[in-house]
Order: C-alpha cells, then structure tokens, then sequence
C-alpha cells in the first residue's frame, strides 16, 4: 500500500508539504503557507484519492476533496463526509446538503457558483464520529492547500468541530459566533453545522445573524477593493 509520501513523489509533490509534517499540534501548523501552491487541483485531487496516510483510508469508500467554484471568494469549511458524501464523493449532499443550499440561497449565494464546499477531513470516520488528531493532522497538507489555491475572501466554518480546528481554540462555537475572526488573514464567521440545525430547530434563527454577518462582511470586503 502506498504511503502519502509515496504518492506525493510520484505526483511531484514538492518538499514544502512534508515540511510541515513536523510534530505540532494539529492545527496550529494551519497558520504557515507557502508563498506559492506546490499542489495544482489535478495532483491535489490525486493524492486525496490515492491517500493513505492515516486508518480511515482502510474503510472509506472515496476520498471527498470539495466541490464547487475554485475561483470563489466564499470558501465554506464543515467537518468531515458522511455516509452519503462518501457514496457519492461530493461534500454536503443529502438533507444537510439540502439545507446548506438554502442557507446559501439566502444570502444570495449558490453552490458551485462563487462557492467552494470542503470539509477538514477529507475521508469519512466511521459511524461520522468526531476527527481524531492524527486525521485532522493526515489531512492539513490538501486543506492548507484548497485555501492556498482558492485564496478566498471570506471563509464559513460550519459546526464547532471546524470552528475548533481552524482556530485552534477548545471555545464553544456559543462563544465563537457572532464575531469575525481571522484565519491566515483571511476573515471567518463560524456558524452551526447543518446537521445540527436539523436536529435543533431553534438554532436556526441564530444561524439565519451569523449568515448575515458574513454577508455584511464580504460586502464591505468588495466595497473596499
């Protein structure tokens, strides 16, 4: 079987990934980038798919990159793929799916068009229980390179696991909405995962300020350039 670094010499991956492979705390290495991409969206998709680096690829179905405009100024980052994201190989889809659409929707945004949908993990954990770090850590280098390719203006960290890990930070996602932060200079607003609004309806309403603070905040970011 093929380890990542394997992978990563047959795609020509440069040194600059395994660099960052050095013992750190899963996501606190998030905040470094190179000053260009060593991954183009070709070998990136390639190395998800081929990749072994960690015990969920023994029982994923498929690696699950991201789906949707890869020029987007919007960038929306959930968990990890679920049972029907690793059936069909396309992050949010099913009744989550559904309803991100309409969160989107209403804000005026559609998937695929000035939208980019991707998860931490790329590999489904079984039973979707929660990323372990060694995952979070197998995945950092095809994540760090999706917002390096992607250079968006504005991300969506979607449920707390994702605020958490982007972050770097143990903050209930309570204490994390409702504000801008900063990821690698680029401002993020954490809302609740969809899945969680299914389960907990009264969130939504809460959901519905948090949508709308991203959007008043990528509308001074385009009033301004």
């Amino acid at each position: 079987m093929l380890s990542r670094d394997d992978v990563f010499n047959e795609l020509g991956i440069g040194p600059v990934w395994r660099l960052r492979e050095t013992p750190a705390s899963p996501i606190s290495a998030l905040d470094s980038r190179p000053s260009a991409p060593t991954f183009t969206w070709d070998t990136l998709a390639e190395a998800v798919a081929r990749c072994t680096a960690c015990k969920l690829s023994a029982t994923r179905t498929q690696g699950v990159l991201g789906v949707g405009d890869r020029n987007a100024d919007w960038l929306i980052i959930g968990e990890a793929p679920g049972a029907d994201e690793d059936r069909l190989g396309e992050p949010f889809v099913g009744q989550a799916g559904k309803l991100l659409d309409a969160m989107l929707a209403s804000i005026g945004l559609t998937r695929g068009d000035n939208v980019y949908i991707t998860n931490v993990l790329k590999s489904r954990p079984p039973g979707n229980r929660n990323p372990a770090p060694d995952e979070v850590a197998a995945c950092r280098p095809y994540l760090l390179a999706q917002i390096e390719l992607i250079q968006p203006k504005l991300i969506l960290a979607l449920g707390r696991f994702a605020a958490q890990s982007l972050l770097d930070t143990d903050e209930a996602i309570g204490r994390l909405r409702g504000r801008v932060h900063q990821f690698q200079g680029v401002p993020l607003v954490v809302t609740y995962h969809p899945a969680y609004l299914l389960r907990t309806l009264p969130d939504k309403a809460r959901a519905w300020e948090d949508l709308c603070l991203a959007r008043r905040t990528y509308a001074s970011l385009t009033s301004e350039s």
